[in-house]
């Protein structure tokens, strides 16, 4: 997991204030004789820089205690507003970026991504096995997913490279090369790991069918190297998909209707509303 200094800056500033406030309170009780209450309320309004002046510290030692708490409690308290404030306002604007990034996957899904599921479903020789799981309906809620999630990464599926219409394949890829770049161009990809992933794999796969001008003459040892460059960006194609409808269905119900109606694992699927 990525450090996030952020996060660790508030937890320090957390335990340096925890740490005074009990400090404080404990040395505030005994050296002023006050209740655990007075205590507290002393603590706590002079590290917030309230300071009501109703409860004061009377014995030298309780002063020199005061003077430290206001040297280092007040800094603490406020670093903890600010990193709290600054943690919130990262948290936004992340939610933010993954918005427009989660538009940026759609857009892929609609120009290149279902168009490639319908192509490697084709040859997919354990089709049938994987595509009752992948009708996704309106009735699936987060635990279906997973359940899903998990059956595939257990499940045994994949292209059959001798039925692939490798040509076919490579004319699609290469029309649609120039969005490929475009989108790995993209800045906010590297807020969203496993669509990166995906996306290196198909245009690794593009650059590779690119760099064969007849793929009908590749010998057999060749023939496995593109079925392994195929199976590893099927493999994230469907991982992303399932993904995807998971975000629709959360955030946008009308797109979510639509992406159900357009299943590319659905081989009776039609965007007409019956």
């Amino acid at each position: 997991m990525a450090h996030d200094p952020i996060r660790f800056r508030l937890t320090i500033n957390l335990i340096v204030f925890l740490a005074i406030l009990v400090f404080g309170t404990i040395a505030f009780m005994f050296l002023e004789n006050r209740s655990i209450i007075d205590a507290l309320y002393y603590i706590i309004v002079t590290m917030a820089t309230v300071g009501y002046g109703d409860i004061v510290p009377t014995t030298p030692t309780g002063k020199i205690i005061a003077i430290l708490l206001i040297v280092t409690g007040v800094g603490t308290f406020l670093g903890v507003i600010a990193n709290a404030t600054e943690m919130m306002l990262s948290r936004r604007e992340k939610q933010v970026r993954m918005k427009k990034l989660n538009m940026v996957i759609g857009v892929f899904f609609s120009e290149v991504g279902n168009r490639l599921i319908h192509i490697f479903a084709q040859a997919d020789f354990r089709f049938e096995e994987i595509q009752k799981g992948l009708i996704v309906t309106e009735k699936w809620t987060r635990e279906d997913f997973l359940r899903v999630s998990g059956q595939l990464k257990g499940g045994k599926y994949g292209v059959d490279i001798s039925r692939t219409d490798l040509a076919k394949l490579k004319m699609f890829l290469l029309e649609e090369r120039d969005f490929l770049v475009r989108l790995l161009e993209n800045p906010t990809l590297l807020e969203h790991e496993s669509f990166t992933d995906l996306l290196r794999a198909v245009f690794h796969l593009a650059v590779e069918l690119a760099y064969r001008e007849d793929l009908s003459q590749s010998p057999a040892t060749d023939r496995a190297h593109i079925g392994g460059d195929i199976n590893r960006a099927y493999h994230l194609l469907v991982y992303q998909w399932l993904d995807y409808m998971e975000h629709l269905k959360v955030h946008y119900p009308y797109l979510f209707s639509l992406a159900m109606r357009t299943n590319p694992f659905d081989r009776q699927a039609s965007p007409i509303v019956q």
